[in-house]
């Protein structure tokens, strides 16, 4: 068992910091260590010269442009949070599509998964907890990739 830490301690070494000029402290015994640091002020940044304004052309256009075609995935995005088929993160984590760098992914776009099949895994904590179809079909969508954060009830992959 801990012992319990002596914020006497702690405030001593404050006090310290603060009263002299130093920017880092450190203490140390049998039970455990201490590290106080501190920024010192930031030394000002002169200020740059200014720039002389410069003069501007104003050239007319020699024919009209045809309009741009707009991306398809720019003007429509998808809320696939309240997608039916949508498998959501269970827990706040690191996402991984594959059990280990070699591996190949659980599932891949096209694919067909009966339900209970996993389809990724999120570490946390130190612990990889398996993320399974809660329905059979075919992945359609793969929404994030491996080493992604993701938060609870973020949708990961989409089962048609």
């Amino acid at each position: 068992m801990s012992n319990p830490l002596d914020t006497k301690i702690i405030s001593k070494l404050a006090e310290i910091l603060d009263n002299s000029s130093l920017t880092e402290l450190e203490y140390e015994d049998e039970s455990c260590r201490i590290s106080l640091s501190r920024n010192p002020h930031p030394a000002p940044v002169p200020p740059l010269p200014p720039v002389p304004p410069q003069p501007v052309q104003i050239q007319a256009p020699q024919a009209p442009l045809p309009p741009a075609a707009a991306p398809e995935a720019v003007s429509a995005e998808v809320d696939y949070s309240k997608h039916p088929g949508s498998v959501k993160s269970p827990m706040v984590g690191v996402v991984y599509l594959s059990s280990d760098p070699n591996s190949p992914n659980y599932v891949k776009v096209g694919d067909t998964v009966a339900e209970g099949d996993t389809v990724c895994l999120i570490e946390a904590m130190k612990t990889y907890n398996p993320v399974k179809a809660h329905r059979g079909g075919k992945v359609s969508k793969i929404l994030v990739e491996s080493g992604d954060p993701v938060e609870y009830g973020e949708p990961l992959v989409v089962i048609e």
